[in-house]
């Protein structure tokens, strides 16, 4: 599915996300609960105030795990077995109901507006096949 030029992309935006996960991470989510207000209702143990602490936690998780996959772009499966059963086992995500398309797109408007000119179509197509390659191997375990 990504081509080996994909993968140098995506690598290559990442060298640039890592050094701001904790920043860009919150960004995406506080992004997806104003874009996309159902997804509030997934996390009512959280302060979804700007900036809360749960909030940068989280996004820091979610950034670090899609880190995990960027190092391991050649075996996916691995690199997420273990988010893939937290999800599908601990937490009982509803498959339906799993957002992570809904925050790809707010992640990939928050890698837009921060590598601006450096976040060109072709880093935008690759990086939208990672994240969809992601979200196939987190649904994995609902099958």
């Amino acid at each position: 599915m990504l081509t080996a030029d994909d993968k140098k992309l995506i690598q290559q935006v990442w060298e640039k996300v890592f050094s701001r996960q904790d920043d860009l991470g919150a960004e995406a989510l506080e992004r997806m609960f104003i874009t996309y207000p159902q997804t509030k209702t997934y996390f009512p143990h959280f302060d979804l105030h700007h900036g809360s602490d749960q909030i940068r936690s989280h996004g820091k998780k979610v950034v670090s795990a899609l880190g995990s996959a960027v190092k391991s772009l050649d075996n996916l499966s691995q690199a997420l077995s273990e988010l893939s059963n937290l999800h599908a086992y601990n937490l009982r995500v509803d498959p339906t109901h799993f957002a992570l398309q809904l925050l790809s797109q707010c992640f990939q408007v928050v890698l837009a507006v921060h590598l601006g000119n450096d976040y060109t179509p072709e880093v935008h197509a690759a990086f939208d096949k990672f994240m969809s390659a992601v979200a196939a191997v987190l649904a994995e375990k609902y099958r």
